[in-house]
């Protein structure tokens, strides 16, 4: 007998930007303790001793995020010894396959009560620092025709017929949607500001919003993958696969790619009998995913059993799931993905997404549960899906029902 999986709490601190941001003096493990400590001020019934795993999605799990950086955190937070902790890394979609993992643990019954989340401090440990075949080693990449992320996205943006002036549109468009939610006060109940040892606040805000961009503003900004594209020849080794085209066309910049940013997130998942033991308040249901066609796969019921109790017959669609959250990796993995499943816009990414408040890339996934929680919780609305393009041609993806 399968257990469900609740959300009982889900939170986040503010992405501080990249580079000596706000965040950079903050440790990663201290902004995962800081979580922890709300999450016990918030559920002052929660019994530590009942917590089994602490997983977290670390992508550059080295430095300051090495060592197994979950059971540090679960250490300096006192926790009881017996609270495991375990770091994942599944590149961008790390956070959300945290979250995933604790999810499966409970319904297995294996687990009854976890943390889980990720952290990401982009300020302290340099992305793709901890080097690795996929992306270091020519020998490893070459038959696969692989090529940097950036690269792939113009290449989307090239196949598809996307313009310059349809991923800077995107990129305002996320600007706009994140200032209207931060101004309306929408992620007020999932932000945990970040303070420093003296109880000083450091960030309460999400650092990398540009609100007053402009189509003709992001128009001047240089593409960011043209050069790496000619000089290091990863146009090249592209074009030998999507031999259909003539070159790449390079559209995306900065402003409308995901911001390199600091940040962390925690959720809390058990089984009903945890959350009533240990006084939380049964929150909404959890649906594993089914990689690697994440968002098909978790939404066609012609070829998957829906999971008891957790949908109902219809299950997800684009009319039946109130909102959409997909990772705004680039602009325009986010417009082929509305165009492909045919969703209606205004339900994807409706606060804004990573163009706009940054990809703290460990933290992500998580960040984006506690996201949908908020507009569901915001709109009185049932269903939510989320999902992450991830490199290597990865993805995962959740959906989340309100109860």
């Amino acid at each position: 007998m399968t257990d469900e999986a609740y959300i009982y709490e889900a939170i986040r601190t503010p992405r501080g930007r990249g580079k000596k941001g706000a965040l950079y003096a903050t440790k990663p493990v201290d902004l995962i303790v800081g979580l922890i400590d709300e999450l016990r001020s918030r559920l002052p019934g929660l019994d530590p001793e009942y917590i089994d795993d602490l997983v977290l999605g670390v992508v550059t799990p080295i430095g300051d995020q090495g060592g197994d950086i979950a059971k540090a955190a679960a250490l300096v937070a006192g926790l009881p010894d017996t609270v495991g902790g375990m770091q994942v890394n599944r590149f961008c979609a790390s956070g959300l396959e945290a979250t995933n993992l604790a999810a499966q643990k409970v319904r297995s019954g294996w687990d009854r009560l976890l943390l889980a989340g990720g952290v990401e401090s982009m300020s302290r440990v340099r992305m793709m620092s901890d080097g690795g075949a996929l992306f270091t080693d020519p020998t490893t990449t070459y038959d696969h025709y692989f090529v940097p992320q950036g690269i792939g996205a113009d290449l989307i943006a090239t196949i598809e017929g996307f313009s310059r002036e349809d991923v800077d549109a995107y990129a305002v468009r996320s600007q706009q949607r994140a200032d209207t939610a931060w101004r309306e006060g929408r992620f007020k109940r999932s932000i945990v500001p970040v303070t420093d040892g003296n109880g000083v606040t450091v960030l309460d805000q999400d650092e990398h919003r540009r609100p007053g961009s402009t189509v003709e503003s992001l128009g001047t900004l240089t593409p960011s993958f043209a050069e790496a594209g000619r000089k290091l020849g990863f146009d090249a080794v592209a074009l030998q696969k999507y031999h259909q085209i003539e070159r790449i066309n390079h559209v995306h910049t900065g402003a409308n790619s995901s911001g390199i940013v600091d940040g962390a997130a925690l959720v809390l998942v058990g089984s009903e009998q945890a959350g009533s033991i240990s006084g939380c308040d049964r929150g909404p249901g959890w649906s594993p995913p089914r990689p690697p066609d994440p968002t098909r796969r978790s939404c066609s019921l012609g070829r998957l059993r829906p999971p008891p109790r957790c949908w109902p017959p219809l299950a997800w669609s684009s009319t039946t799931s109130t909102c959409s959250k997909l990772n705004e990796a680039f602009a325009s993995v986010v417009l082929r993905w509305i165009r492909d499943l045919h969703l209606p816009e205004e339900n994807v990414n409706v606060n804004g997404g990573a163009i706009a408040m940054g990809h703290p890339l460990g933290a992500t996934g998580a960040m984006l549960v506690s996201t949908v929680i908020d507009e569901l919780e915001r709109r009185d609305a049932k269903r939510a899906l989320v999902t992450l393009c991830v490199g290597g041609g990865m993805g995962v993806a959740a959906i989340i029902e309100r109860l």
